[in-house]
């Protein structure tokens, strides 16, 4: 067997998790994958996988042989589509990472409008709320709101700064009124994201006053999207990112608290691995983040929804 091949299959076993998934997505035997991975498991001199009767994950080298085997691969795709006319359209698998309120509210439009130029890649989306390591988890691109990443082998790519704003229901604010200053807060139920940084005190700014107060949650959670429900239920007052809350604002289901206040604001980038050759479906992907962002002028409707909830 080629090493090519072998690396396919290595490859399978390590997405599947399952000797005999990967012999089903790849047309081969259970006892043929078998053998190539023991084969290679002896030409290599080091167990990559651990096995028992019912359970299969791959041990520290497993992990590391795997991250290289999809580079390698990745990159002999590349070099077949660059010189063959016929597979000129990019093609393989696009993996994907984003919180999930991104993914809903806007990475799904670009995924549509990217498979209808390219049909021939298929999108595996990975939507989590925590920060996961792109390399060790295989994505291609991640969207996320942090001005930094810990790991030298990304590239960042800045797509917008997102304003965080104070926003309820006009069921919570009837009820509850709005508070005046920040420090009335304290007074009202706060609907709090729990994965953000210093999640339990929000810190304020207005001109050259800063003010940074704890923050009690009524309701906590670590997604986005179950807070927003809870907002529009009129359960709370709910701090979020602008994009996030941007249409309901503009439908006028949530109205804005504290307006006049300033919380910091995020960073959205793109992050990808840092190569000398990304794949063609990722650099394509990429451009395609970058062209929504600039021709829906995000990074401008967002801030600029924010600062009309002065008031």
């Amino acid at each position: 067997m080629d090493r090519f091949a072998e690396l396919e299959i290595f490859t399978r076993i390590a997405e599947e998790a399952n000797l005999t998934r990967a012999a089903e997505e790849l047309g081969l035997s259970v006892s043929g994958v078998s053998r190539c991975l023991t084969g290679l498991e002896k030409r290599l001199g080091v167990r990559l996988v651990q096995r028992t009767t019912r359970h299969l994950c791959l041990t520290l080298e497993g992990e590391r042989f795997a991250r290289s085997a999809r580079d390698i691969l990745a990159d002999l795709q590349d070099a077949e589509t660059s010189v063959s006319v016929v597979a000129a359209e990019p093609r393989g698998t696009l993996r994907i990472g984003s919180s999930l309120s991104f993914a809903l509210l806007y990475l799904m439009p670009i995924v549509r409008d990217f498979k209808a130029r390219h049909p021939h890649v298929s999108v595996d989306l990975q939507a989590s709320n925590r920060y996961c390591d792109i390399i060790e988890n295989g994505l291609d691109v991640a969207i996320r709101t942090r001005s930094s990443e810990a790991d030298s082998s990304v590239t960042i790519r800045k797509l917008a700064e997102v304003p965080r704003i104070l926003v309820a229901s006009p069921d919570y604010i009837g009820q509850h009124g709005a508070p005046d200053t920040p420090e009335a807060l304290q007074n009202h139920a706060l609907l709090l994201y729990t994965l953000s940084d210093d999640w339990d005190h929000l810190t304020f700014t207005r001109g050259e006053e800063t003010r940074r107060l704890p923050a009690k949650a009524e309701i906590a959670s670590n997604d986005g999207q179950l807070l927003r429900q809870a907002a529009l239920a009129g359960m709370g007052i709910l701090v979020q990112p602008a994009y996030v809350v941007h249409d309901d604002l503009a439908a006028g289901r949530l109205l804005p608290v504290l307006g006049d206040w300033r919380l910091p604001t995020l960073t959205m980038n793109v992050v990808f691995p840092s190569r000398a050759h990304l794949p063609a479906r990722t650099r394509l992907f990429i451009d395609a983040i970058v062209r929504y962002f600039r021709d829906h002028d995000l990074e401008r409707n967002w801030l600029e929804q924010a600062l009309a909830t002065t008031h």
